[in-house]
Formats: C-alpha cells, sequence, structure tokens
C-alpha cells in the first residue's frame, strides 16, 4: 500500500527521529514505539546500518511505516528507495533532489526554514514540509509569522522540540506534528529499555491539539 505524505503528517502527532547505530536494536526499538502508539517512523542515514534497519523495521514490524531521513542528494535517495522507504525526510532542499524525489513518487517532507524555501516548493505543487532546525530558526513565532502570508502549508518541525514545547507546537494552526528523539534518547536505547521508551511513546502519542 502506498503512503501519501498526509499519512506521514497525521498518523502520530510526534514523529520519533531515529538514529540506530546496533542493527540488532533496530526492531525492537521500532516494536516499543510502535506498541506506545507511534507508527511514522524516521531512521536517519547517519549510521552504516540505516539502511539495513529500515529493511528491517519495514517487514519485521506490523503497522510500522518507515521512512528515512537525512536524505541530502540523488545518491541517498536512491538507497532509501533501494531498501523500500515509506518516505522520505530532507534537512534542506536543492532542485536536484526536489525533481529526482517528485519523479520517484516517494512522499517527501523537504526541511525548510524561510518564506522564500517555502514558496519554491509550494510552486512544486509541494504544501507539506518540515521545518528545521526549529528552534534555532524561530520556532514557534517564526510558525506563526509564516501561516499569515502562507496559510495552504502545513509543518513538521523539527530540530529542540521537546515534550515541554511539543503541546505549543501542535496548536497552531499550520502544524500537523513534531519530530524529535525524546522518546528514545540513546541511553534507553543502548540499555534495551524498551518498556520505559514505549510508556514515553504513548505519552508523546497523547499529545494532541
Amino acid at each position: 500500500m502506498t503512503v501519501s505524505i498526509q499519512q506521514v503528517m497525521t498518523t502520530s502527532p510526534v514523529m520519533p527521529v531515529m538514529v540506530i547505530n546496533r542493527l540488532e536494536l533496530a526492531v525492537p526499538l521500532a516494536q516499543a514505539l510502535v506498541n506506545g502508539g507511534l507508527k511514522v517512523l524516521e531512521i536517519t542515514l547517519r549510521t552504516p546500518v540505516a539502511l539495513d534497519a529500515i529493511r528491517l523495521i519495514k517487514n519485521e514490524v506490523p503497522g510500522a511505516i518507515v521512512g528515512a531521513g537525512t536524505i541530502i542528494n540523488t545518491l541517498t535517495l536512491d538507497q532509501a528507495l533501494k531498501v523500500g522507504a515509506e518516505f522520505i525526510v530532507s534537512p534542506g532542499v536543492t532542485e536536484s533532489l526536489l525533481d529526482a524525489a517528485l519523479r520517484s513518487g516517494l512522499p517527501i517532507l523537504p526541511g525548510v526554514v524561510t518564506p522564500s524555501e517555502v514558496m519554491r516548493l509550494i510552486d512544486k505543487g509541494i504544501t507539506a514540509m518540515k521545518f528545521f532546525p526549529a528552534e534555532a530558526a524561530g520556532g514557534i513565532p517564526m510558525l506563526k509569522s509564516i501561516n499569515g502570508p502562507l496559510p495552504q502549508v502545513t509543518f513538521c518541525p523539527t530540530g529542540g522540540v521537546t515534550p515541554k514545547n511539543a503541546p505549543d507546537y501542535l496548536a497552531l494552526n499550520n502544524v500537523s506534528c513534531v519530530g524529535g528523539s525524546w522518546m528514545a534518547p540513546a541511553n534507553l536505547v543502548d540499555e534495551e529499555d524498551w518498556q520505559e521508551i514505549t510508556r514515553r511513546a504513548s505519552e508523546a502519542a497523547s499529545l494532541r491539539k
């Protein structure tokens, strides 16, 4: 079944941003997050095992919608396609990456900061975007300001989003979900504390506008 960008943005209020260093932990980590109600998972391509992790999670964790993050060029896009990523997330966007992603048909959540970047993506027919780095780029006040002239765009703010400020982001008209890693910090993953990760995921899944 093909996933739409709307499903990516609205299935859960929080999208876990996952950095997986050990392949054997990929499936139990993803299962813990899905058990807590967070079904849309972004696996960042920052580690040597990330691509294998995407393939494993997609095959072995029912209900998970598995995407590839840190897509920065056509090479990483092609790699994500080959392992079956269902959507891609980029920290920013280039013309070559955007054109290749649109040709692939894979849902893309491209990173933006400025109104000019937003407008260029609107020209390409894209209205769902990642706002990154959210806190460093002006956070909630910036998103409120963008909403005035560009109300047709919805965002997934990522970067500096925490359990404390996530509800405030989710209360904005132009925010569908937020991205973060607080549900599965490195220490809990290394300790294989899946119960605590599931508890944190459940709390995050209960965040509503």
